[in-house]
């Protein structure tokens, strides 16, 4: 799967430190609205989601997944976008628990496509050493190394 976000151009590795995680999710939707998969209509609900259901989209500490419901008019196409932030942003003020670093939006155009890429992304996550090794990545050749190590 790391391949996947490589050869489709969706890798971000952004030098921007966001000031909370508004900014960071909507940072992260930058490579998914930059491949016309999303528009920021969808991210604004991504965020209402949040502010609603609390940070359900940090899914293990420092990793976020940000998406909202496949009926969304914002989504434009599937997909699944991988933003690296500089540092960690808390969704949660006092619980490092909801804090997050890695950044994966995913857009589906219907539920059955939603729910692959969430096993697919779950699958991934579970690579031990990985969450690691992508958090150390600094550049595109780093990304590149860490996709060669684990052929995913």
């Amino acid at each position: 799967m790391l391949r996947y976000f490589y050869d489709n151009n969706l890798v971000a590795i952004s030098e921007k430190t966001p000031k909370d995680w508004e900014e960071a999710i909507r940072e992260s939707g930058e490579i998914l609205k930059q491949n016309g998969l999303i528009t920021d209509q969808y991210v604004d609900q991504v965020i209402n989601d949040v502010k609603e259901y609390g940070p359900y989209i940090v899914i293990v500490p420092g990793v976020a997944m940000p998406h909202s419901s496949a009926k969304n008019e914002g989504v434009l196409g599937t997909g699944i976008g991988f933003t690296l932030l500089p540092e960690t942003v808390s969704f949660e003020e006092g619980n490092p628990e909801k804090d997050a670093q890695l950044f994966f939006m995913l857009a589906a155009k219907d539920s059955a496509a939603h729910m692959e890429n969430i096993a697919n992304l779950s699958d991934l996550l579970m690579t031990e050493g990985l969450i690691d090794d992508l958090k150390k990545v600094k550049t595109m050749e780093d990304y590149v190394t860490v996709m060669e190590r684990y052929q995913l």
